[in-house]
């Protein structure tokens, strides 16, 4: 491959759930404006609605002027589509992608309806045409949009739970795959846009939350049919943790970019929380087996969420994409800090090489200067 000539950057969630979010961004900036095209997942609705929508853990609006912090850090496009992007009905829905379109960024992933929700974000790069697609994989099914109720863009998956023992109640086999013809509505839709584009992006949300290693079926049968059916990438988000970094068909395969800015109080078992939130966040230590840290009240995740990274994409002028991350540690603050130099980023380096293992994958990793390369196995 030639030397890079564009660059494609994407991050994990951002849950900006503060008055003042503009310093989160603030070491990471000079990083995400020097991309020509960067990519951020927006987790929840910014709006001033007060409808709750949600049947699922209802997240609390995010205030309307953090959109514009968001574009101002340098990000061009946001993804919409995932679990809490209905929280809000669908005014919180067009509120988050007017105020987006407002601020400079293209959005895609949820809108009006299902026609809408589907509609890619295009880009041109010098000689080439850049397509992305976002989908929505974990429901809740009140999130997804219709031919006639706003919502996001999804992928219908279902689970099956097999008992292996003689023990009701015991722990079962789970198994996880996209329901027919919700597949053939996704692959149809990535080869209508790599038919019109030369390089084709998928955005999932995806993934069983607070556990890095653990991949379900589901989610490496669509992230391998988005790249058989044209996709030069896949990123993916939703776990709120670092997932691990899979090789498929040469294609990079980012399986959760994890927390990026992400500062909320609403899932701290404490406070003035709805009765939906306060249940969640004490069953979450019972189901995934963490305590966040009580010093950072904003950020109240799985103390490995800390190791973050953003996905480098890069292009030669033939469309020919390379793939890489800036590791990244998200400090007391909330912030996230990329780790430029080999020495500090070894400990984040050495995370996502541990994960991708035991999650199976066998990516070959190489620092070079500032980040860490990922190609597949010679």
């Amino acid at each position: 491959m030639s030397a890079a000539a564009y660059t494609i950057l994407a991050v994990g969630d951002l849950v900006l759930d503060e008055e003042e979010v503009g310093h989160y961004f603030d070491p990471t900036r000079e990083i995400i404006q020097a991309a020509d095209l960067a990519i951020a997942q927006i987790e929840v609705p910014h709006t001033t609605s007060t409808e709750c929508a949600s049947v699922d853990i209802p997240a609390p609006p995010a205030p309307v002027q953090n959109v514009a912090e968001i574009a101002r850090a340098g990000f061009t496009v946001a993804t919409l589509a995932g679990n809490h992007i209905y929280d809000c009905g669908p005014q919180g829905i067009a509120d988050t992608i007017g105020l987006a379109n407002a601020a400079g960024m293209q959005t895609t992933g949820a809108g009006a309806d299902l026609d809408a929700a589907k509609v890619p974000v295009i880009t041109q790069l010098g000689p080439l045409r850049v397509g992305l697609l976002n989908y929505n994989c974990v429901g809740p099914r009140e999130s997804w949009a219709t031919s006639k109720k706003a919502g996001c863009a999804f992928v219908n998956v279902l689970t099956h739970y097999e008992l292996d023992s003689a023990n009701p109640g015991g722990p079962p086999s789970v198994y996880s795959f996209a329901e027919p013809k919700s597949l053939e509505a996704f692959t149809a839709d990535v080869r209508a846009l790599a038919a019109e584009v030369d390089v084709v992006i998928v955005a999932l949300h995806k993934g069983v939350v607070h556990l890095p290693a653990d991949i379900a079926a589901y989610e490496t049968q669509l992230a391998h049919a988005a790249i058989d059916n044209g996709a030069h990438a896949v990123i993916a988000h939703h776990a709120h943790i670092m997932r691990g970094i899979e090789f498929y068909r040469g294609a990079p395969v980012f399986h959760g970019l994890g927390n990026f800015v992400t500062v909320t109080n609403a899932l701290n078992v404490s406070g003035d929380n709805s009765p939906e939130r306060l249940a969640w966040a004490k069953r979450r230590k019972k189901l995934f087996g963490f305590e966040s840290d009580a010093t950072m009240p904003n950020y109240a995740f799985h103390p490995e969420s800390r190791n973050t990274a953003m996905a480098l994409m890069e292009l030669d002028e033939d469309g020919g994409l390379s793939a890489s991350f800036i590791p990244c540690w998200i400090d007391q603050s909330a912030a996230p800090r990329p780790l430029s130099d080999e020495a500090s980023a070894a400990p984040v380096l050495a995370y996502v090489e541990a994960i991708s293992r035991e999650a199976g994958f066998d990516t070959h990793f190489t620092w070079d200067t500032d980040r860490v390369r990922v190609s597949a196995p010679a």
